[in-house]
C-alpha cells in the first residue's frame, strides 16, 4: 500500500541562535570536510533529536559517513518530504536527496551506509540513512527518525518494502535520473553487507551445494546470503575510538578464524551506548552480538548491481544488546558470553590451530562447520583426497547449570575432498546438542590428523563358528535362545590385504520365537539418531560405532524393531564399508 507524502508538516522551529554545542560541532565538521561547504557536525555524546514533526520539504540537511578508512566525511542534501507511517504504524520515514563526491561517484547511497547520521541546520539529529529505492542505486535515501532510535527502538514488524504514491514518486524523481515510475516501486532497507571471511567464495558455494537437510545451513541458517570478505575481526587498525557518529560500525555473529559480520554506520554515541544502522540486523529483539569498530577499504560502485562498502572489522569492544525495527543499540565494555570453536589440523608435516568465538547459541553449528573448513583449507592448501582421524571434545552446561563434557573420535576417507568427507558430522552433532532444552555449549574442539591415504576396507566374508568349525553364514540362519553367536568377519583392504574381526553376540532367552534379523556391517554405513535428552545424546556419542569399526546386531520384530544384542570390533586403521543382512530364526533350547 502506498504511503502519501505528508502535507501537514508545519515549521515549529524558533528562529533562535544555535546552541554552543552545535557551534562546536559545526567547526569540527569543517575540519573534517576540508572546509568545503557547510557540512554537518559529527555527533557529540547524546546529540539531541530533531522532531520529525518539524521536518519540512526543502530543508537543507548534512550528514556523516565513511567511504575510506575510519574518519567520517560529510555529505549534504535536501528533504523531499516525510512519509507518514512509512516504516511502521506510528513510525514515519524522512525522504532526502543526498550528495557528496563519493555518493555522486558510485551512483547513489550504498550498502553499509545504514546508520549514517543526518542533521538539521541547527545541529540536531534528524535520523539515520537506512532505506534506498527498490528500483536500484539512487541518491534518494529513506531516513529512520532518531527520536525513535533514541528510545531504544520499536517492536513492530520490520517492513521489507515501503510503498510511495504518485505524488511522492514525482517529488523523488524531480531533478534526478530516476523516473516517477521507477520511484513508485518504493523503497527497501539498504541490504546489510553481512560477510563471511576466512572461507573462499568457491568453498562457501560448495557448502551450500551440500547443505541438504542440514537445517543450520538452509532456511534456518543464522547467516545466509553473505558475501565473502577480506580479513577478519582484529585484522584492521580500527579501535573503539573510531566508534563515533558517522563512523563504521560492525556487529558480529561470530569472529576469529572465520567471521560473520554486518557492517553499517554509527548514528550517535551517548555515554557507553552506541546506536546505529537505522534498521534491524536480523530483527532479533534482545540479542547478544559483539560490537566492533571497522575500517572501510572502498565503496564498490553500482556496476555490480548496487554500491556497497568493503570493510574489515576490528577487535570487539562491547555487546550489541538490542536488534530492533529502528536499528541496533550496543554497550561499550563487557563482551557477550560466547562459545569457543577450536580447530587443530595436522597434515604432511604442517599443523595449525585456530579458534572462533560465536555469540549466538543458534549459530554454534554453523560456526563449527565454517571454522573446521577454514582451517582445513589453510593447512591442506588444496582439495585432496585422504583419510582423517578426527577427535572431538564438546563442553557445556545442562538445564540445571551442571557442567558436562564428552569426547569421541571417528575416521573418514574421501577419494576427492577429505575436508568435506569429514566436515558435516561434527557440525550436525553440535546442532543436535545445541537444540536440547537448557543446554548451553561452552566449547567445541576438533583435532584432525589427515593423511593422503585413501585406502578403505570392505567386508568380504562373514562366518559363524559351529562345533569348533567356521562356516559361511547363510541368508537364513538358526540360533538357540541363550546361546552365543560367534562371528568371524573378513575385511579386505584396497591393496588386497585381509584382516579378520571376531564378534560375539549373546542371544537373549526372551527373544525365542520372535522374527529376527542379523545385520553385519562397517561403521561407515551406520547412522546414529541423536538422543532427545542430554543424557541419551552424550551416551550415544560415547558409544557410537566408528567408521573404522565392524558392528553386528540382532533385531527382533514381534511388535517393533528392537535391537536385542550388539557387538562392535576395536577400531582399525581404515574405514570399513559394506555389509550384509541375514534372516535369523531364534529357537528354544
Amino acid at each position: 500500500m502506498s504511503t502519501p507524502l505528508s502535507r501537514s508538516r508545519t515549521r515549529r522551529r524558533a528562529a533562535v541562535a544555535t546552541t554552543s554545542l552545535a557551534v562546536v560541532a559545526s567547526s569540527t565538521l569543517l575540519a573534517l570536510s576540508g572546509g568545503q561547504g557547510s557540512w554537518a557536525a559529527p555527533a557529540e555524546d547524546c546529540t539531541e533529536a530533531f522532531p520529525v514533526a518539524e521536518v519540512a520539504q526543502g530543508d537543507a540537511v548534512t550528514g556523516l559517513t565513511v567511504s575510506d578508512g575510519t574518519d567520517p566525511e560529510g555529505f549534504s542534501g535536501e528533504v523531499i518530504g516525510v512519509l507518514d507511517d512509512g516504516i511502521a504504524p506510528g513510525l514515519d520515514m524522512v525522504l532526502a536527496r543526498l550528495s557528496s563526491p563519493e555518493i555522486d561517484r558510485v551512483g547513489g547511497i550504498w550498502q553499509g551506509m545504514s546508520g549514517s547520521p543526518v542533521y538539521a541546520a541547527d545541529g540536531r539529529l534528524i535520523g539515520a540513512v537506512a532505506y534506498g529505492l527498490s528500483y536500484g542505486s539512487s541518491p534518494v535515501a529513506g531516513i529512520t527518525p532518531f527520536e525513535e532510535m533514541d528510545d531504544y527502538l520499536g517492536d513492530a514488524g520490520a517492513p521489507v518494502r515501503v510503498g510511495v504514491d504518485g505524488r511522492t514518486a514525482r517529488a523523488v524523481a524531480a531533478g534526478s535520473s530516476v523516473s516517477a515510475a521507477q520511484a513508485e516501486q518504493g523503497l527497501t532497507r539498504l541490504p546489510m553487507p553481512v560477510s563471511i571471511s576466512g572461507v573462499s567464495a568457491r568453498r562457501l558455494a560448495a557448502v551450500q551445494d551440500r547443505a541438504g537437510d542440514h537445517a543450520y545451513l538452509g532456511d534456518g541458517a543464522v547467516v545466509s546470503g553473505a558475501r565473502v570478505a577480506r580479513g577478519g575481526a582484529a585484522a584492521v587498525a580500527a579501535d573503539g575510538d573510531d566508534l563515533v557518529a558517522g563512523g563504521n560500525l560492525a556487529a558480529a555473529v561470530y569472529y576469529g578464524d572465520v567471521d560473520a559480520v554486518g557492517v553499517g554506520t554509527v548514528t550517535s554515541v551517548c555515554g557507553d551506548r552506541v546506536v546505529g544502522f537505522g534498521h534491524p540486523f536480523s530483527f532479533a529483539g534482545d540479542t547478544s552480538l559483539s560490537l566492533h569498530p571497522a575500517e572501510a577499504l572502498y565503496i564498490q560502485e553500482d556496476s555490480l548491481g548496487a554500491p556497497f562498502k568493503v570493510a574489515g572489522a576490528g577487535a570487539p569492544v562491547g555487546t550489541v544488546t538490542d536488534d530492533r525495527l529502528a536499528g541496533i543499540t550496543s554497550t561499550f565494555g563487557p563482551l557477550p558470553a560466547s562459545a569457543t570453536i577450536t580447530s587443530s589440523v595436522a597434515y604432511d608435516g604442517r599443523s595449525r590451530t585456530g579458534s572462533t568465538e560465536v555469540n549466538l547459541d543458534e549459530a554454534t553449528a554453523e560456526t563449527t562447520l565454517y571454522g573446521v573448513l577454514a582451517n582445513h583449507d589453510r593447512v591442506l592448501d588444496g582439495v585432496t583426497g585422504g583419510t582423517e582421524l578426527q577427535t572431538v571434545e564438546i563442553t557445556g552446561t545442562d538445564g540445571a547449570g551442571e557442567a558436562f563434557a564428552v569426547t569421541y573420535a571417528d575416521r573418514y576417507t574421501a577419494q576427492d575432498d577429505i575436508t568435506f568427507g569429514a566436515l558435516f558430522d561434527v557440525a550436525d552433532t553440535v546442532y543436535s546438542l545445541s537444540r536440547l532444552d537448557g543446554v548451553d555449549l561452552d566449547s567445541v574442539t576438533v583435532d584432525s590428523d589427515v593423511t593422503d591415504d585413501t585406502s578403505v576396507s570392505r567386508i568380504s566374508r562373514v562366518e559363524r563358528k559351529v562345533g569348533g568349525r567356521w562356516t559361511k553364514l547363510g541368508r537364513r540362519t538358526q540360533v538357540a535362545a541363550g546361546d552365543t553367536l560367534t562371528l568371524r568377519v573378513t575385511v579386505t583392504s584396497s591393496d588386497g590385504s585381509a584382516t579378520t574381526k571376531r564378534l560375539s553376540l549373546a542371544v537373549p532367552r526372551s527373544a525365542a520365537g520372535d522374527p529376527a534379523f542379523l545385520s553385519v556391517g562397517g561403521g561407515d554405513r551406520l547412522y546414529t539418531r541423536p538422543g532427545r535428552t542430554l543424557e541419551k545424546a552424550l551416551a550415544g556419542l560415547e558409544d557410537q560405532v566408528r567408521n573404522d569399526q565392524v558392528a553386528a546386531s540382532i533385531s527382533t520384530y514381534e511388535r517393533r524393531q528392537k535391537v536385542v544384542a550388539q557387538a562392535v570390533s576395536e577400531p582399525g586403521d581404515e574405514v570399513v564399508r559394506g555389509g550384509s543382512g541375514y534372516s535369523l530364526r531364534i529357537t528354544r533350547r
